[in-house]
């Protein structure tokens, strides 16, 4: 059942992909890549990085899509492979962004109270 134009997946806007584990491969070794860029410690690489590997092995060992998305239990591979394009994005930003830096200035002693004082 690899040929996608046997499949069907009556969401609008996603078209069936053509070889899903040689792109999720691809997407999921790139965003393996660009959270090598961050620190060890921070928050956000620990955790996708865990989710990353975990997706990333069950691809290289489940050869059927059905059992996949079963595996993966986050929609069809469409989606997972939408969720993968969406993290790289993500994680590019937060490269940029570097959230795990200290702040430049110290926020307002009430900045978060409600209501305003």
């Amino acid at each position: 059942m690899s040929g996608a134009a046997r499949r069907k997946l009556g969401l609008t806007g996603l078209k069936p992909l053509e070889n899903p584990h040689e792109k999720l491969t691809l997407w999921y070794e790139r965003i393996l890549r660009v959270l090598s860029k961050m620190p060890p410690q921070a928050a956000y690489r620990v955790n996708t990085e865990a989710i990353v590997k975990n997706r990333l092995a069950l691809v290289k060992t489940t050869p059927d899509i059905a059992a996949l998305e079963k595996q993966i239990n986050c929609g069809s591979i469409e989606e997972v492979f939408r969720q993968a394009e969406r993290e790289l994005f993500l994680a590019r930003n937060m490269v940029n962004y570097k959230p795990w830096e200290s702040l430049i200035a110290q926020p307002p002693k009430n900045q978060f109270q409600w209501p305003p004082v």
